[in-house]
């Protein structure tokens, strides 16, 4: 189905903006490359026309926060047949790049686009943009490929969605339109694909049987997220927007959900007891004995943001009971387990069956 969108004014009456191609299209990439956040908050930008050792350019290369690559590719005057099959060129090519081969790429981005950093490393930036301690100790076990676009033609589409859900191709398109309202231009985003349920739902056909086990992602950040708090009060959070908070829809009661710090480890297995709340309507029972809001307390997470003050940047909690727990400094960390930028996934991934049954052997599971 061929995308499409538009913008109305309804404050004094309903008035359709008009599609306009403005510089801001021209200027897409200076865009992205200055606030990627507008395509997904859960990227950082390492490079800017990566020369790729098939002399051809890639517009856009970034990391999302397992450290695996994302290539953007901006459709500009590409035919359809050209655009798709230059994505899968590029794919063929950062599939193979190494730790080392990705920070060369960072440092030479720097120096071109951003002398201002410095030396900044980029296990520095890394750590600074996604909240983490260290990065993960495998970069680049799978990638992304993203085409950027106003518009595709529906036979472009349908290829992007048959590599997809066929062969399990990660790519994807981001459209964007630009609008102009009297002085004012706006700019609006969609997907083609919802990004976290490409990866989160188990209807994905790219892997194997999906074994019955939720897997939970914990960004520790000590304004709105706290490991310990999460272990005293009983619950498993996300937040900061609907990307992160979406895939917590996913839990049931009796779920079992095993956690992991990313870049730290995994810190505890639980079962779901209640499906997500917004923060500011999740009870707990203070030190009295009575039951009052968790936002309510001095909690360390003083900054936990009331779903009543903005919906959508909200923190939501699911009631969680803790089966086995360890702090974050003992974080259980193993080469190959599974990591993912989801805060809750379905895997089917072998690494995941790998990984669930060394965890219940460490916690001692059944």
């Amino acid at each position: 189905m061929t995308m499409e969108f538009g913008i109305w004014r309804i404050d004094d009456g309903l008035e359709s903006l008009p599609f306009s191609s403005l510089e801001v299209e021209a200027h897409l990439e200076d865009i992205l490359e200055r606030d990627i956040s507008i395509a997904a908050p859960n990227w950082l930008i390492i490079g800017r026309q990566v020369l790729t050792a098939y002399g051809k350019y890639i517009d856009l290369l970034a990391l999302d926060r397992d450290g695996n690559p994302v290539v953007l590719e901006l459709k500009r005057d590409s035919t359809p047949r050209d655009i798709v099959a230059q994505v899968l060129d590029y794919g063929s090519w950062v599939k193979d790049l190494r730790t080392e081969d990705l920070a060369k790429v960072f440092d030479s981005y720097l120096k071109k686009y951003h002398p201002e950093r410095g030396s900044e490393s980029l296990d520095e930036a890394f750590c600074r943009c996604f909240g983490m301690r260290e990065m993960p100790e495998e970069l680049n076990t799978s990638h992304q490929l993203v085409i950027v676009a106003a518009s595709l033609d529906p036979a472009t589409e349908r290829v992007v969605n048959y590599l997809s859900e066929t062969y399990g191709v990660e790519i994807n398109v981001i459209f964007f339109r630009a609008f102009k309202d009297g002085e004012r231009e706006y700019l609006a985003r969609a997907w083609l694909s919802e990004p976290t349920m490409i990866e989160a739902d188990e209807t994905s056909k790219s892997k194997g049987e999906w074994n019955g086990e939720y897997y939970g992602s914990f960004g520790v950040d000590e304004k709105y997220r706290v490991w310990e708090e999460a272990v005293k009060y009983g619950f498993f959070s996300g937040g900061g927007g609907s990307w992160y908070w979406k895939t917590l829809g996913l839990l049931h009661e009796g779920a079992r959900l095993w956690v992991n710090v990313p870049g730290t480890g995994y810190v505890g297995v639980g079962e779901v007891l209640e499906e997500m709340v917004s923060a500011d309507e999740f009870m707990v029972t203070d030190d009295t004995g009575a039951e009052v809001r968790l936002i309510d307390l001095p909690v360390k997470a003083a900054n936990m943001q009331k779903a009543s003050d903005e919906p959508e940047k909200a923190e939501y909690l699911v009631r969680m009971k803790w089966l086995k727990t360890v702090p974050v400094h003992q974080a259980i960390k193993q080469k190959g387990f599974f990591g993912n930028q989801n805060t809750v996934a379905k895997p089917r991934a072998p690494k995941w069956d790998f990984t669930v049954e060394r965890l219940k052997q460490k916690f001692g599971i059944e």
